[in-house]
């Protein structure tokens, strides 16, 4: 099992920072037996014995445990993204590419024609909107709190 420092665990009443967001501090809700986040709003239960956090709202099982002065991810439990979906993604961005680029290379525009650029727009869109969708998905997957992020760090900008 994980080692702890007994002299700072993990207890009801405490207030800690954030797993997943990193800038919101996560205190006990009250008349419920969950925790949640001020910042980023995600509920956790908890097992104080193992001194574990689990995030409820997601469908990923994302736990980490408390070594007495930060949250430590526990590997395997749902935090890393697998092979599989790291390939489907770099497929999902390189195949339309490279079947654009083809048929921008095979059958070429006159040069002298007015849209002789459309191809090469064409060519140069078609990776940044896939990468785009695959960004998408991982935030959505991951229910990442981009906006309460660019807010924060607005805040944090203007406050330097």
């Amino acid at each position: 099992m994980h080692k702890f420092d007994l002299s700072n665990r993990f207890y009801y009443q405490g207030q800690y920072p954030c797993p997943v967001c990193r800038h919101g501090q996560v205190t006990a809700m009250p008349l419920m037996e969950a925790f949640a986040c001020d910042f980023c709003q995600h509920i956790f239960t908890t097992n104080f014995d193992k001194q574990l956090i689990k995030m409820a709202d997601s469908q990923l099982p994302l736990t980490w445990y408390w070594n007495g002065n930060q949250w430590q991810g526990i590997q395997g439990e749902g935090t890393n993204l697998s092979w599989g979906y790291l390939l489907s993604g770099a497929a999902f961005v390189t195949f339309p590419t490279v079947i654009v680029a083809l048929g921008a290379y095979i059958f070429p525009t006159a040069p002298n024609s007015p849209l002789s650029w459309l191809p090469l727009l064409w060519t140069i869109l078609t990776p940044l909107t896939h990468l785009l969708i695959v960004l998408w998905l991982v935030v959505e997957y991951y229910q990442l709190p981009l906006l309460l992020y660019l807010n924060a760090l607005r805040r944090r900008i203007s406050l330097d």
